[in-house]
């Protein structure tokens, strides 16, 4: 399928009304919903490109996110009454904790409401690190405005280090298997961390030299060169996303 150029803040605003959407309805099944919505753009229009590859680890921490939060619930809470599971040893608590034990009867619905709050949760997650993988970082720092810039340089920077230490990663573990290194467990994860360590200070000294060496500080004036205008298609995706957020 062929992709399209999008503005560096389309998906952005789009994902802004999307997740304001999700906290308004608050159901778990209209979170899936925008998760595969959203899941469904990225694997169609993202780029092959260490931010574009981002998007797997986001599941991934949704995933885990939402199993830690169902552990939680079952073991630590407030008993909510209804079909018991299953039960678990109660942890005797001081008496100034009322009302919250750890352990106890699983309940149906204890466990269906730790579920459906994780997956509120970390469907906002999985919308804005959906944006991220579908936006150039350096595209988006350009259409920032001048007041904005140096907040811009900051976020586009924490924005980057996931894909890139993710790009990072990838790459070591392949090197470690053309040796014949195993690359899971904890010593492999000793072997990978100091490459991945050098690689990242290399990585921020290059970058140190390449703005000092275009003048970045200098001149408080917007370059006016290649300037990214907005487009109908850009306009029809935003008015979309508000029209979600609007009628949910």
């Amino acid at each position: 399928m062929k992709k399209l150029t999008f503005h560096p803040l389309t998906w952005w605003i789009f994902s802004l009304a999307l997740a304001t959407a999700v906290a308004r309805v608050n159901s778990p099944w209209f979170a899936l919903l925008a998760v595969g919505v959203m899941s469904a753009i990225v694997f169609t229009q993202r780029e092959n490109a260490p931010w574009g590859r981002s998007f797997n680890w986001t599941l991934k921490l949704a995933l885990w996110i939402i199993t830690i939060r169902a552990v939680i619930g079952v073991l630590i809470g407030v008993p909510i009454p209804g079909t018991v599971l299953f039960r678990v040893p109660i942890l005797p608590l001081p008496h100034w904790v009322p009302g919250i034990r750890i352990g106890g009867a699983v309940t149906l619905e204890r466990l269906s409401s730790s579920v459906s709050e994780g997956t509120v949760i970390c469907a906002m997650i999985v919308i804005f690190g959906a944006a991220a993988s579908l936006t150039s970082p350096h595209r988006l720092l350009r259409v920032l405005p001048i007041y904005l810039y140096e907040f811009g340089v900051s976020v586009v920077i924490a924005t980057s280090v996931l894909p890139q230490l993710v790009s990072s990663v990838s790459r070591i573990r392949m090197a470690q298997r053309l040796r014949g290194q195993k690359t899971r467990g904890l010593q492999a994860f000793k072997r990978i961390a100091i490459p991945l360590l050098e690689e990242s200070l290399a990585r921020s000294l290059d970058l140190a030299a390449a703005m000092d060496a275009r003048g970045y500080g200098i001149s408080k004036k917007r370059s006016r060169y290649r300037p990214i205008k907005w487009a109908g298609l850009d306009v029809a995706v935003i008015t979309a996303g508000f029209l979600v957020a609007g009628l949910s």
